[in-house]
């Protein structure tokens, strides 16, 4: 059987979703050796696969123009796949199989705010005709399930919640072993770190002002590490650092390996994680896995993503959150025990056991087509 699964998200540095689309490729071709996976994409992938399991290779289609409109059903009929999964909100127009469509969130529709205009047109046309044509819907949480039946009008039942899982490297670094990493990138022995991209909607603002608070009202000199790439309206956080006088303490590695950023979560003094929307929150989760202590959110996928296992904050309030920060740095037995819970907590979701759960998926949307 040839299942084909969606592999634009892995033309461009990997964030969020192709980091999903690649583990999930890697782990279902695991999980089903006799069956052949191809990630297709009109678009040169930026790098070949490391080490890919034998039934697993990326495929660079040749028509390229109207992919999901003409080009992708073209391919599925001519190649005989048994079904397509859209890892990145789009399946094809034409339903030449059975098609799976992941909905990692609906920030599009619901905080047009925080995104570029041309995008939120798009999401605003496309994203109900996709939901609507899909075989079945994905989604990482319970949360976003809820989301998508409420706002697309999308029966529940038609709705499977598969988690997300930390990468296998995203385990605890020895300090020792972080040093070379540290020293390269300039982070100082003490610091607090953020990781994602620099947009409106993971609430980097906030975490700025409340360092700017934790500098001017305490004796703590930390420094402030962002790592992740520069995305849309990036120049408004550029200036703030700058108004408040903020550039020494602060340093942008700007888009890390994840060698690098393993190094980082291991070594931080606390993982903060701000973000006023997610449909799961894979980087407070990967953070646990490498033994940093967490501070994010209250809001409601990222409360299901951590549990109990994270320091949680109201997203919008300052002082709050400065005040969190301080603590976690001051108390050495607070910065332990959220360190400990977190990792017994990344140790509950796995790729393997977010394969067995889409592979279910595909099993029923392929037995109900035949």
């Amino acid at each position: 059987m040839r299942i084909g699964l969606d592999g634009i998200p892995l033309a461009s540095p990997k964030t969020g979703i192709g980091h999903y689309t690649l583990e999930l490729a890697r782990a279902l071709a695991k999980l089903a050796p006799n069956d052949e996976f191809e990630l297709l994409s009109p678009v040169r992938f930026i790098s070949s696969l490391e080490h890919p399991p034998s039934n697993l290779r990326q495929v660079e289609a040749a028509r390229r123009r109207f992919w999901f409109i003409a080009g992708l059903p073209l391919y599925i009929r001519r190649h005989s796949l048994a079904l397509f999964h859209g890892t990145n909100y789009e399946i094809p127009w034409w339903n030449e199989c059975p098609a799976i469509l992941s909905i990692h969130d609906l920030s599009l529709l619901l905080h047009p705010e925080t995104h570029e205009s041309r995008l939120v047109r798009r999401a605003r046309y496309r994203l109900p005709l996709m939901a609507r044509w899909a075989t079945t819907i994905i989604t990482a949480t319970e949360f976003i399930k809820k989301e998508v039946s409420e706002h697309l009008k999308i029966d529940p039942e038609k709705i499977a919640v598969t988690p997300y899982a930390p990468r296998h490297n995203f385990r605890p670094l020895e300090r020792s072993d972080t040093e070379q990493t540290r020293l390269r990138l300039s982070v100082e022995d003490v610091f607090v770190l953020f990781v994602g991209t620099i947009e409106p909607r993971k609430n980097l603002i906030t975490l700025l002002r409340a360092f700017s608070e934790i500098l001017k009202n305490t004796e703590l000199r930390p420094q402030l590490v962002i790592a992740g790439q520069e995305g849309w309206l990036v120049g408004e956080t550029l200036n703030y650092v700058q108004s408040q006088g903020l550039s020494d303490r602060i340093k942008f590695t700007g888009y890390v390996t994840d060698r690098d950023l393993r190094a980082l979560y291991s070594s931080c003094a606390v993982c903060v994680y701000p973000s006023l929307y997610e449909g799961f929150g894979l980087p407070p989760l990967e953070a646990m896995a490498c033994g940093a202590p967490v501070i994010t959110s209250d809001v409601p996928s990222l409360t299901e993503t951590v549990g109990n296992a994270a320091l949680l904050v109201a997203p919008t309030d300052v002082q709050k959150l400065a005040q969190a920060i301080v603590e976690m740095l001051r108390d050495e037995e607070q910065r332990t025990h959220f360190s400990r819970m977190g990792l017994e907590r990344a140790s509950q979701f796995t790729w393997e056991r977010t394969a067995r759960l889409t592979w279910d998926v595909y099993s029923k949307a392929i037995h109900r087509s035949v």
